[in-house]
């Protein structure tokens, strides 16, 4: 097991423990055919700690070598509608910004593939997907747009190609040693300045003001605020021309190019107020984790079924944070292939929405706040009216 000293992002020793966890599954997207695989599931602690001079986050015992992401792992959110939406108007987005007409783009940790297809039909790139999690088969035709795929980590010596754009989704996250990942990046660009670079990735600024302990697990090894995201991309050089919140401010927007010293942006001066949101985190996240344990447990002492809605890893956290097992009856969730699995550390079987028909909850609670108008649609649509409420 690793113990990071140093922060990995500046290289930094004035670091100090905000949170830690004795014993969590040390994967929470990941496939489990039975209650008693999903039950012994291994865990490991987590330790975060903050790096008061550049605001980066990351757990300091975090082993690689127990996250497998060529095994059965299903991350992909692009079952939902909203998510859906969201991910075209930000290929719109792309599209309206860069000519990648013919250009080569490279997605570092594709997933299975949906972003960077819907990239290459709204601007006709010549695209690689590299992800060791990616299956073929659930991309059916993605060659027909010019895309092809390495089931594999991202490595510059197997990228061929040199890119003309760069996207990263939601992978950076999920990256221990992040100064040297960013090295890596400007490997495959090559001192190329006309070279345009897309980054999305959680939002940790809103963890420490919300308390919300569902967004901390075991493979999220490396969180950032919009400071300390754009920190990282000066460090090594790089401009950032672009940098907001999207997605109900839960996720980081940054466009980046190998850069000729441009001032910061104002939305990068955030420091100050994140160490001082890292300091109250502690007491913060302690209270809000009582909040949600008396929540389920006093509900299902009134005999109330309680079902949660998201069988991703805000679920798993959520139930094993807290140690919260035979208190919630059902965890659903829209993913056809996540349905009839059992959630890692709990051993709760993944169902369809429609199953709730046939056992009615009292009170569904919605792993994301942004899907409840999808959600509360569902529900009445089966006939349904539960308490709804979300984390």
């Amino acid at each position: 097991m690793s113990d990071i000293k140093s922060c990995p992002a500046c290289g930094g020793r004035h670091v100090s423990e905000i949170y830690r966890l004795d014993a969590i599954p040390v994967q929470s997207c990941i496939l489990l055919d039975s209650e008693e695989e999903a039950r012994a599931f291994p865990r490991r602690p987590l330790v975060l700690m903050f790096c008061d001079g550049c605001g980066f986050i990351y757990n300091r015992v975090f082993d690689l070598a127990m996250v497998d992401y060529a095994s059965t792992t299903e991350e992909s959110q692009h079952f939902s509608g909203t998510f859906n939406r969201f991910a075209r108007d930000l290929v719109a987005e792309i599209a309206g910004l860069y000519d990648l007409g013919g250009q080569q783009t490279l997605e570092i940790g594709c997933g299975k593939g949906d972003f960077l297809q819907e990239l290459a039909r709204q601007t006709g790139t010549r695209a690689l997907g590299v992800d060791p999690g990616f299956i073929p088969e659930r991309l059916p035709g993605a060659d027909g747009h010019d895309i092809s795929f390495q089931r594999e980590y991202f490595d510059p010596a197997t990228i061929t190609e040199a890119p003309d754009f760069v996207v990263c989704r939601h992978t950076l996250e999920h990256v221990p040693e992040v100064g040297r990942f960013m090295h890596d990046i400007a490997r495959v660009i090559d001192g190329r300045q006309e070279v345009g670079i897309f980054f999305e990735t959680p939002d940790v600024r809103r963890v420490l003001e919300e308390g919300a302990f569902w967004d901390i697990y075991y493979e999220h090894c490396s969180y950032f605020t919009l400071g300390s995201h754009a920190r990282l991309f000066r460090r090594e050089g790089m401009d950032v021309n672009r940098l907001y919140l999207a997605y109900d401010d839960q996720y980081i927007i940054q466009y980046a190019a190998p850069g000729a010293g441009k001032a910061a942006l104002p939305q990068e001066e955030d420091l100050d107020a994140v160490r001082a949101l890292a300091a109250a985190f502690p007491e913060k996240v302690a209270a809000i984790r009582r909040h949600w344990t008396d929540f389920v447990r006093s509900r299902h002492r009134d005999g109330k079924r309680v079902a949660i809605w998201g069988g991703g890893s805000k679920g798993v956290s959520f139930l094993t944070t807290n140690g919260l097992g035979e208190e919630v009856a059902q965890v659903i969730d829209i993913n056809p292939f996540k349905q009839g699995k059992y959630l890692p550390g709990t051993g709760h079987l993944v169902s369809a929405p429609e199953d709730l028909t046939e056992t009615p909850p009292d009170t569904v609670i919605v792993m994301n706040p942004i899907y409840l108008p999808e959600i509360g649609a569902q529900l009445a649509d089966m006939g349904l009216e539960p308490e709804l409420v979300a984390v």
